[in-house]
């Protein structure tokens, strides 16, 4: 191993791992030992482990024009970085007292602005920063805090010191990464990480919900004293905090959802909330909601469209208001993205000073604003030593290496910065540290890289609590300068040592009586709800899409043309009504089918319907559960949603030339899969609201199907084999094991229709709906839905089986056709009821 070690070490860059003599340093020595002794086998099985992991958790990371879309693997490293308890200290100290600057700051520039005034910040920084939000200056917030949550990237120089490279301050990402991270990379080694008593992050979170519960409940107690019908909160009552978010195209989504499902809080997006009366409310399925803290994950100017901007279809209208009201904590304060602007940075050891009475612990980068004459003059003059930067988020600019640009290049930019130059920053380049990485070859092999740390602190009543550890982000190759994983980087767990054991921690909050039990889940909102409806709708029409196409190519495969004559144009029909197979010419009516295909012509056609990338195949239906899935992250399982990543990776996989076998070999592990989901949601999942709106949805999905199935199959002859009729349905084993026969109409039909023990049947389908609706009826008093549904049952019952249940029978025929479009309404009046909120008043139903 030491021949390797000695490779890793440059002289021009601090390195993490080894020392100016090429030995590795005392708190990387414990995991250097165990690299030294395992196996590389063992070590690649270490790493396929870790990505086995990312992939079935569905970790992801959504990088822009990506083709991986939104299934972008978050890429992990198996090393993490250690730091030692003593320099970690440092880092922590210095990381609050920058946040508590920032906050400062922060407050003054949207309050007396005195730090403007008396010329310690230039006007035209913050003037021409569009951050600026002229609508919240004069905002009060509790305990003077207004930068409830921050994040500084930091690195190392060649010398060994820390420096800021820049601060997050307006909704700050990734600590749900470096949560994931821990989890992952302390199960690789388990030993090691218990034997070096690294410090846990749940500590950190725990401190995150107390401060936000204690804020949260200073609202609620104004929302009462303002708003007549808002009850005031008990004192162990928890208050209403929802994570904001732009949506699960965002790059950060997953984070967004596995942090709501951590912290308990709800997930919602702006279409969620609604501002009346001077709060802010939840749209949930019980009634409107008072929310009382909002994490905010989307900018600034998109939170409002009201008073910030109008083009905005991810923000609440009037949230502005509300929160000048002091009726919402909103963490980060809308127009904290100001303190983002890298021009700041040169200002901040003065202000530092006047404000705190004490020197910046920790430098930032030498930064240079260009909007300042002789900075101006500096920059110029050192253009090949420095990294041009925009100084607000308006300029749209990447970072401009001036040892990059040739003599024209150069005089372009220098022009630039003459017209402009309070628009751009300039930093000096600064050659960071490098740190052990893990490549994954058929060897793994130690590589080292260039490295940063994200380092995470959140506000509480008492200072700002600070994450031990954090995210540490590698860069994609050696020669790059700009680390960030919206380029490719990789990302590392972060380990602080300590001096004594961690004792294990849970962030869930006790029970401590009787009084504490929750038997339902209060704040399921109204989109939630939908995707959840829906969810279980998608995942038994797919289930149902896959099993007509394995019995339509099963029948093609084991009968000849004339053994399938009688059913085979049903079958066709079926498969058009998916969408599987085209339609005829008349495009308005697609119940047509204009003609049986040859099998030389329909064997292409079902490949299709399996593999190609086609509104209406089997791939892109995996792909739709996919993404429904991903709108319901924190509300499935783990194992739930491993299933579902699976399930949708089998489908990523191309084909280039496959053929009817691999159709259905493809096909047959989609079922399994699907099987294994209904298991989840009927076995796993708490028949909370939330299961009963999937059920619902379920069991609309499969009545549609069966009304839709028996309607056809009573076109076919009276002779026809009705054997692949219970295979679709999956009733084939129950029918053999009744009646030892050949299928006849009358048991199938019984079978299929009125038999309530029968899972499959359409009467079960029925009941369970009809026990759900006048459920939810009873719960908000509004009753009715369900009524056209029981009269179906009832006609159902009322037939005569001996004189209806047959092949061309009119009445059964009209039976199927109204129950059919009795669902179509009862999806409709779902939807009108219970996913648009109306309702003036909170404690309303729908």
């Amino acid at each position: 191993m030491q021949p390797v070690l000695n490779q890793l070490y440059f002289s021009d860059r601090y390195n993490e791992l080894l020392d100016s003599a090429g030995s590795s340093r005392p708190h990387w020595q414990a995991m250097i030992e165990q690299l030294q002794h395992e196996e590389p086998a063992v070590m690649r099985k270490r790493i396929e482990a870790v990505q086995r992991q990312i992939r079935d958790n569905g970790v992801t990371y959504n990088v822009y024009a990506d083709t991986h879309g939104v299934q972008r693997p978050w890429d992990l490293d198996v090393l993490p970085l250690i730091i030692p308890q003593e320099e970690w200290q440092h880092i922590a100290a210095s990381v609050a007292q920058r946040a508590t600057l920032l906050n400062q700051i922060l407050l003054d520039i949207y309050g007396p602005q005195q730090l403007l005034s008396s010329g310690q910040l230039p006007p035209g920084l913050i003037y021409g920063h569009n951050g600026f939000l002229t609508p919240c200056v004069g905002m009060s917030h509790d305990d003077d805090v207004a930068l409830h949550s921050y994040a500084v990237d930091i690195a190392r120089a060649p010398n060994g010191q820390w420096w800021v490279v820049s601060d997050r301050t307006q909704a700050p990402t990734g600590a749900g990464y470096a949560l994931e991270n821990r989890t992952i990379i302390s199960s690789a080694f388990p030993e090691l990480f218990r034997d070096l008593n690294i410090e846990r992050l749940s500590g950190f979170f725990a401190s995150m919900r107390d401060s936000l519960a204690h804020w949260g409940h200073r609202v609620a107690a104004r929302q009462a004293a303002a708003v007549p019908g808002i009850t005031p909160l008990g004192a162990g009552e928890p208050p209403l905090v929802v994570i904001l978010t732009p949506g699960p195209y965002n790059e950060t989504y997953h984070e967004q959802s596995f942090l709501a499902g951590y912290l308990g809080y709800p997930l919602v997006q702006g279409s969620d909330l609604t501002v009346r009366n001077g709060v802010v409310w939840l749209k949930t399925i019980a009634g409107l909601q008072p929310v009382h803290a909002i994490v905010r994950r989307i900018d600034d100017d998109y939170c409002d469209p009201l008073e910030l901007n109008a083009e905005s279809l991810l923000g609440v209208a009037g949230l502005t208001e509300v929160a000048r009201c002091g009726h919402v904590l909103i963490a980060n304060a809308l127009g904290a993205n100001l303190l983002q602007s890298g021009a700041l940075l040169g200002f901040l050891p003065g202000l530092c000073q006047s404000l705190l009475g004490e020197d910046l612990r920790m430098p930032s980068v030498a930064t240079w604003w260009c909007g300042e004459p002789t900075a101006l003059a500096y920059v110029i003059a050192n253009l090949d030593f420095l990294v041009i930067k925009p100084a607000y988020p308006q300029v749209q600019s990447s970072p401009i290496f001036g040892e990059d640009l040739n003599a024209t290049q150069k005089e372009t930019l220098i022009a630039k910065l003459r017209a402009q130059p309070d628009h751009y920053i300039a930093q000096e380049r600064v050659d960071i540290s490098h740190a052990p990485v893990l490549v994954s070859h058929h060897q793994p092999q130690l590589s080292s890289l260039a490295v940063s740390v994200r380092v995470y602190a959140f506000a509480t009543p008492n200072g700002y609590a600070v994450m031990p550890g954090g995210l540490a982000r590698v860069a994609s190759g050696k020669d790059d300068r700009v680390v960030t994983m919206q380029r490719g980087g990789t990302s590392k767990d972060t380990w602080v040592l300590s001096s004594h054991s961690q004792a294990p921690f849970s962030l869930l909050r006790k029970t401590t009586s009787s009084k504490d039990l929750v038997r339902e889940n209060t704040y399921l909102s109204s989109r939630m709800a939908e995707n959840l409806f829906w969810y279980g709708r998608y995942c038994v029409r797919h289930l149902q899409k896959a099993i007509m196409l394995r019995a339509t190519i099963r029948t093609l495969l084991d009968y000849s043309a004339e053994a399938r004559a009688g059913e085979w144009p049903t079958m066709q029909g079926l498969c058009q009504w998916f969408a599987l197979l085209p339609t005829g010419d008349d495009e308005e009516d697609e119940d047509v089918l204009w003609q049986p295909w040859s099998d030389d012509e329909i064997e292409p056609l079902l490949i299709k319907a399996v593999f190609a990338q086609q509104s209406s195949s089997l791939a892109t239906s995996v792909q739709q559960l996919f993404q429904q899935a991903f709108n319901l992250r924190e509300r499935i399982s783990n194992d739930h949603w491993r299933t579902v990543n699976q399930l949708s990776r089998q489908f990523i996989t191309r084909h280039p030339h496959p053929s009817l076998q691999d159709a259905m070999s493809q096909i047959e592990l989609a079922i399994n899969h699907f099987v294994t989901l209904t298991g989840f949601a009927m076995d796993w999942m708490t028949r909370d609201l939330g299961w009963r709106f999937m059920s619902l949805g379920r069991r609309i999905e499969r009545l549609q199907f069966m009304c839709m199935l028996l309607s056809r199959a009573l076109e076919m002859p009276q002779h026809s084999n009705l054997e692949w009729l219970l295979q679709v349905t999956n009733n084939l084993v129950t029918y053999r094991a009744r009646y030892a026969s050949q299928p006849e109409w009358l048991p199938v039909l019984d079978l299929l229709l009125t038999d309530a023990h029968n899972p499959n049947s359409i009467v079960f389908q029925i009941k369970g709906l009809v026990k759900y609706l006048q459920e939810m009826d009873a719960q908000d008093s509004a009753g009715g839905i369900a009524t056209e549904l029981n009269d179906c049952w009832q006609s159902l019952m009322a037939l005569d089986p001996d004189q209806t249940f047959a092949p061309g029978n009119m009445t059964l025929a009209a039976w199927l056709d109204q129950t059919y479009t009795v669902t179509l309404h009862l999806s409709d009046r779902l939807s009108l009821r219970f996913f648009s909120y109306t309702s003036m008043h909170a404690s309303s139903g729908y």
